[in-house]
């Protein structure tokens, strides 16, 4: 199974990288700082005066959660973006697969970040499960708008996508 995976990345040595996907690494790797440096500011300062815990304390818990979202953005999406290209080519994202897409993230970040919530601030899992879904509630709508905002501004290139294949 490596021997055949060596041959292939050797043989198509973009393919592992930038693959036959709607967008390339780094455009996901600008999506992904900018959907985390606005999410950041917005959760440190909202959620430690609505929820009374100090700006210090909630603005590192952001940007633990913040750590934990960029990598779980990154290989999300990446994976996603393979699956929906395989699936629809360039066919333009729907509002349902807009909210499945969040959901599925946003499920994916409850799993994981309840743990740090618990951990951080010394609460218990039912306590720490409230404010994290307090958290995924928060970001299902703020992805929803940031995703369509960033497909708009940065709209996907086809001729982006078809020279890294064309490198054989």
């Amino acid at each position: 199974m490596l021997c055949c995976l060596y041959t292939f990345l050797e043989r198509y040595p973009a393919y592992w990288l930038w693959g036959n996907i709607m967008r390339s690494l780094p455009d996901r790797i600008r999506h992904m700082v900018l959907f985390e440096f606005i999410a950041i500011g917005i959760a440190a300062v909202v959620g430690s005066f609505l929820l009374g815990y100090s700006l210090k304390d909630f603005g590192i818990l952001s940007v633990m959660l913040s750590a934990l979202a960029m990598s779980w953005n990154l290989v999300f999406n990446w994976v996603f973006d393979h699956w929906y290209h395989r699936k629809f080519g360039y066919a333009k994202r729907t509002v349902k697969l807009r909210i499945a897409h969040s959901l599925l993230f946003e499920a994916g970040m409850l799993f994981l970040g309840v743990w740090i919530v618990m951990w951080w601030l010394g609460i218990g899992f039912w306590t720490a499960m409230l404010l994290d879904i307090g958290f995924a509630v928060f970001f299902l709508v703020y992805a929803f708008v940031f995703n369509w905002v960033y497909d708009v501004v940065f709209p996907v290139q086809k001729k982006a996508v078809e020279p890294a294949i064309s490198e054989v």
